[in-house]
């Protein structure tokens, strides 16, 4: 059974979802910007809760809501938020995406996502060794078959507002043709990171930021290491909110 992960202002319990704390999400719910001052936000593919939960912390917005598909994610996610002290702000919709833009009216000025994908893990002094069975719910988690990166950007499109800013992270070897994806939907990549887990390893993963307006993206680079669980100061400083050990 999984240990709940304790975070310096929440808690997560992680022993029914499939997916459990790792260091993407906690990458997306530190980096994503809140600089148009989000009223609404939206986490898409929910897990756990983990960047809602960060987004809570960090933001004042007055709803976040999230969407999570499997229903033992989605119940721990529930359980996640009315144990934390945001409660009153977070909602899970147990829906697919789909279902979820066909039902939904509303507009975000925030949406996130850590979507399913599988690729090898970043470093982080808190991930489970990769299990070499992969069950049905722990592939769904992890294979972008659930959530094709096409479906995503066509729906963040239709659930971002006007201002809104939609942030994710993906592999860097996908990075090109997600931002193809986007502009395709008129969504205009405006910041990039490229993360990496050493100096002397090759970059594994591209934090993206969209929005509706077209502009010269900024390219940041982000290592996470210098030797085993010594951890650079930009990454101490971009987490260090969150993680009781930074």
């Amino acid at each position: 059974m999984s240990k709940p992960f304790h975070f310096k202002q929440f808690t997560i319990e992680q022993d029914r979802c499939e997916m459990k704390i790792g260091t993407d999400g906690v990458l997306v719910g530190a980096w994503a910007s809140l600089k148009n001052h989000p009223s609404s936000i939206l986490d898409i593919g929910a897990g756990t809760g983990i960047i809602a939960l960060q987004l809570a912390q960090r933001s004042v917005a007055e709803l976040i809501d999230a969407i999570e598909i499997d229903e033992n994610a989605y119940e721990q996610c529930v359980e996640n938020f009315e144990n934390s002290s945001w409660s009153d702000r977070l909602f899970c919709y147990h829906a697919s995406l789909e279902e979820f833009v066909s039902e939904i009216d509303d507009k975000y000025d925030l949406i996130v996502s850590n979507p399913p994908f599988y690729d090898a893990p970043l470093p982080s002094a808190s991930l489970p060794k990769d299990e070499k069975k992969i069950s049905a719910s722990r592939k769904l988690a992890r294979f972008n078959d659930a959530m094709p990166f096409e479906d995503l950007v066509a729906s963040v499109s239709a659930l971002l507002s006007e201002t809104g800013i939609f942030s994710t992270i993906i592999p860097k070897k996908e990075e090109k043709g997600f931002i193809e994806l986007a502009s395709a939907k008129g969504l205009f990549v405006n910041r990039i990171c490229r993360v990496r887990g050493t100096e002397t390893s090759e970059e594994k993963r591209s934090l993206l930021e969209f929005s509706f307006t077209e502009t010269t993206p900024k390219i940041e680079q982000l290592t996470i290491e210098i030797s085993r669980h010594n951890y650079t100061e930009a990454y101490k400083k971009l987490v260090r909110d969150f993680y009781l050990k930074m």
